[in-house]
């Protein structure tokens, strides 16, 4: 039997070896969790939302171990999974909160006796997750996919393994019934078969995807051959536009701190900083000084701003795309080379004068490096922000608020934030346009991805006529 084999970015060190599943494995999993689906979506609102409670109750009890685990198996410094644990904590709690309302029965006054529009379960979720936020990423699809009554399959990133497990007992512990959640351990080289056969079988009424623009466009072929519902969040190439009257100092900082959070593996980091030409030398100038200052180690340790990239083949990708750019043209500023030591270090890097043609414009840098691309002015800005496959989200940065929603306005994204960090929050929808996929998580449309719409016209007596056709 194959084995999935976890590894410590921050140290090279094996963290542990997990049994992958067989067919025979996936089968039964698939059909324990259509067995608990019934049950569960019997259940009232109330007692679906009070497991919900007790999983937000564990996820803060168990911080700590939570938290060691996420920063152990991929990397991100401590205080930042400790956040994110939180966070799923707080989606746990929203969604156990608002579910009932946002999927209630919704009377409308048409010509039956009784008309509404009922929400109701599509049956089992699958679920493709990615490793950068391994716990954030499960819990934003799990806590609406099962208040709204279904069973969830979860097939995660081999290198959080550990954390794909976490969940699946953190459910259990809060009362959910057996195999209505279960992390299918999968060996690398039968994901796509094994997702492709999941996706076709009747049971599986939904498909959602977080990851890469290939693995969005392999699942999303698969759940239209079989006509499935799907969410697909994919990557994304954030601008990050600064204008002329922006308060440079404070917005060099606020562009240090959310490019290189999670050492810049993150879909909705600011990856190409659009700068007007009249303030991008002193911005880039500032901007530098910013990531110089930025400590970069054991991501247990206090005060790390920075740690490890998680695996090797991405610090060796990301290396390549800073190479491409360099020879294209592009200055580098700081960074750019992999830090000396174990793990899989990557010095926080800028790069100026990107343009098109160059990795460091064309294509999503999903690691620690920031691009800087000057421009004639608000129009141009807009045209520069726009000049990308992605759509995922967008931020622009003026002492003028009114001017950057009408900047924004003009920037094709999921997200406009203005003189803010782009970022997910479980009250807002959350996804993207064109190549960044499409669909919602969070909020009311999120939970409305995993249910079917249903119709609901009833005559108190049978109807004298006919109704005409469509």
């Amino acid at each position: 039997m194959s084995a999935v084999v976890t590894v410590d970015p921050a140290t090279g060190r094996r963290l542990a070896e997990y049994p992958t599943f067989s067919d025979a494995d996936v089968d039964a999993a698939l059909d324990a969790a259509a067995a608990a689906q019934a049950g569960w979506a019997a259940l009232p609102f109330a007692d679906r939302a009070a497991v919900l409670r007790r999983a937000a109750a564990l996820l803060r009890e168990d911080v700590d171990e939570l938290a060691l685990l996420v920063t152990r198996e991929m990397g991100k410094p401590l205080a930042e999974s400790r956040a994110e644990v939180e966070k799923c904590a707080t989606a746990c709690d929203y969604y156990a909160e608002h579910a009932a309302a946002v999927l209630a029965d919704e009377p409308v006054d048409a010509a039956a006796d009784r008309s509404w529009i009922g929400y109701e379960p599509v049956g089992v979720v699958l679920a493709v997750m990615p490793w950068n936020f391994p716990l954030w990423q499960v819990l934003r699809f799990a806590a609406p996919a099962l208040l709204a009554g279904n069973a969830a399959l979860l097939k995660h990133s081999p290198n959080t393994t550990g954390c794909a497990l976490a969940v699946q007992r953190l459910f259990a512990a809060a009362g959910a019934p057996a195999g209505l959640f279960t992390a299918l351990v999968v060996a690398e080289p039968d994901v796509p078969a094994v997702t492709t056969r999941l996706i076709g079988d009747p049971r599986i009424g939904a498909v959602t995807i977080t990851g890469s623009e290939r693995a969005g466009r392999a699942v999303g072929a698969a759940a239209g051959d079989a006509i499935k519902k799907s969410v697909l969040e994919l990557g994304g190439s954030d601008p990050f536009v600064v204008l002329a009257d922006a308060d440079l100092p404070r917005v060099a900082h606020l562009a240090a701190r959310g490019r290189f959070l999670n050492a810049g593996q993150s879909c909705i980091s600011p990856k190409r900083l659009v700068v007007d030409a009249a303030v991008a030398a002193e911005f880039t100038r500032l901007l530098v000084a910013e990531v110089e200052a930025l400590t970069v180690g054991d991501p247990t340790a206090p005060g790390t701003d920075v740690g490890p990239m998680a695996r090797a083949d991405l610090l060796e990708g990301v290396h390549r795309q800073v190479e491409a750019s360099v020879a294209a043209g592009a200055r580098l500023l700081t960074g750019g080379r992999r830090l000396e030591g174990p793990g899989t270090f990557y010095a926080p890097t800028v790069l100026a004068d990107v343009r098109p043609g160059m990795p460091a414009h064309d294509e999503e840098v999903f690691g620690p490096v920031a691009a800087v691309l000057a421009v004639d002015g608000d129009e141009e800005a807009v045209r520069v922000a726009n000049d990308t496959r992605f759509g995922l989200g967008a931020s622009v940065w003026t002492a003028d608020p009114e001017r950057g929603i009408g900047v924004a306005r003009r920037i094709r994204s999921g997200a406009a934030f203005v003189n803010a960090i782009v970022a997910s929050d479980v009250r807002m929808p959350f996804g993207g346009t064109r190549a960044s996929g499409y669909g919602r998580e969070l909020a009311a449309a999120g939970i409305r991805e995993f249910v079917n719409v249903r119709t609901w016209w009833v005559l108190d007596e049978p109807a004298a006529t006919a109704p005409a056709s469509e």
